[in-house]
């Protein structure tokens, strides 16, 4: 009788050890296929995120999309306000004269090296620029420049907004360090033809294109970056020309140099 008391017992451990052996195995085959199916989800995943099918966006180009930013979705961004009264300007409470880019030349000359092609550097330099040749943007004309007294006039250095016109729009409360970078950006500087430079004088938008109309769109961009950049407003007419201009190219880029 004790004998099958001990088998019986002996019996019921064997049974219950070998039901927590297949018990542990079953959970850990579970675990396993649990664990191969979310690999294979994340893959595929990853997959369609890096490789999508013809015509359907991956989720890294919606994102990308979703995040480039336009000329006309920041000019929405702006704020819009009058004129401020034009007391107390003095372009010298910008820059006096033109500043230094990082590396040591001139503003001015920066600019004529970006925007002139057929380059010619005074001699023994390598910031000051002798000659060259415009593209202009603002007329489509081809322009020799020559430094001189008397010709150095005919390519000019534009502020695409104006200066005084940022003193009117917000540049009166940003710093003087702000006020500075303002004037010397090459965000907000171009070469250009003298006399055409001369016509739009302290002109917004609203008051000044141009004239060659292939060139308005990015125009008008430039003027929007540069206006959120320093935190400028817009007036309600000024806001109304851009917008104008944008709706032929309402996914033109906002330029950031």
């Amino acid at each position: 009788m004790h004998l099958l008391i001990e088998s019986s017992k002996h019996f019921t451990s064997s049974a219950t050890a070998n039901h927590r052996n297949v018990s542990a195995t079953g959970r850990s085959k579970l675990r396993v296929r649990r664990a191969f199916s979310l690999a294979s989800v994340l893959s595929l995943s990853l997959t369609a995120a890096l490789f999508p099918i013809d015509g359907v966006p991956s989720q890294v180009e919606s994102a990308s999309a979703a995040t480039a930013k336009t000329a006309l979705s920041t000019l929405h961004a702006l704020a819009v306000k009058g004129r401020a009264p034009k007391t107390g300007y003095e372009r010298s409470l910008f820059s006096d004269g033109w500043g230094d880019q990082a590396w040591g030349c001139d503003t001015r000359n920066f600019i004529l090296k970006r925007d002139l092609t057929s380059i010619v550097m005074r001699p023994n330099e390598t910031c000051i620029v002798a000659s060259g040749v415009l593209k202009d943007p603002y007329t489509l004309k081809t322009i020799s420049f020559v430094r001189g007294i008397k010709t150095s006039l005919a390519v000019q250095i534009d502020h695409v907004v104006a200066v005084s016109d940022a003193w009117k729009k917000g540049a009166q409360q940003i710093n003087s360090q702000q006020r500075y970078n303002f004037y010397n950006d090459p965000l907000n500087l171009l070469a250009v033809d003298g006399p055409t430079n001369s016509s739009k004088g302290d002109g917004d938008a609203a008051t000044w294109l141009p004239p060659n109309k292939g060139y308005r769109c990015a125009y008008v961009a430039r003027q929007v970056a540069v206006k959120a950049k320093y935190k400028l407003w817009v007036t309600t007419a000024e806001k109304a020309a851009i917008a104008g201009v944008l709706a032929k190219c309402p996914k033109q880029p906002l330029p950031t140099k």
